[in-house]
């Protein structure tokens, strides 16, 4: 007897963020989530992986103030290329950061898995950045960018992208 997996959509699936708002990342050791807005705000987001009823049915009033609201939740298990583009204001000369750090990270609010690490110095001028890294995904797993800096006050991250293409894995 034959048996068939659920249906699938064919082909890839892809959750697209972008925020254009500043946002204030405190000085500290500590990495912050970058948040990102829902509906008319959002890129792309066909498949329902980000989305402000949360699957433990609280709704995220405040896409701003609240660290959910930087969640993909990825919408089927398979291969995932995550994508980030990152821009920080520019540092305020000798008494600014000497250094920017960005990760991906699964289960933020979990036990945190964190990947794809890096530790940037700054360069003249504000700061843009973007990454790349594969890694499997599942529906039960969110995922999250965050970000930190070394300066002794807040940093303004001036623009954001966090991306999730979703490839059938065999």
């Amino acid at each position: 007897m034959a048996t068939h997996e659920p249906f699938v959509i064919p082909g890839v699936q892809v959750c697209s963020l972008k925020v254009d708002v500043n946002q204030v990342i405190p000085a500290g050791n500590t990495y912050r989530t970058v948040r990102f807005p829902y509906g008319a705000g959002e890129s792309s987001d066909r498949f329902n992986m980000h989305q402000a009823l949360q699957p433990d049915g609280t709704t995220v009033s405040d896409w701003a103030a609240d660290d959910r609201s930087g969640l993909i939740r990825p919408s089927r298990t398979g291969w995932g290329q995550l994508y980030a583009m990152i821009q920080w204001e520019s540092s305020s000369g000798t008494t600014g950061y000497t250094e920017l750090r960005d990760q991906f990270v699964r289960d933020p609010f979990g036990v945190a898995d964190t990947t794809a690490t890096e530790h940037r110095a700054p360069t003249p001028g504000i700061q843009c950045y973007v990454k790349g890294h594969g890694i499997f995904v599942s529906p039960d797993v969110p995922l999250a960018l965050r970000v930190m800096h070394n300066d002794s006050a807040a940093r303004m991250l001036t623009l954001a992208e966090f991306k999730l293409v979703i490839h059938e894995a065999a």
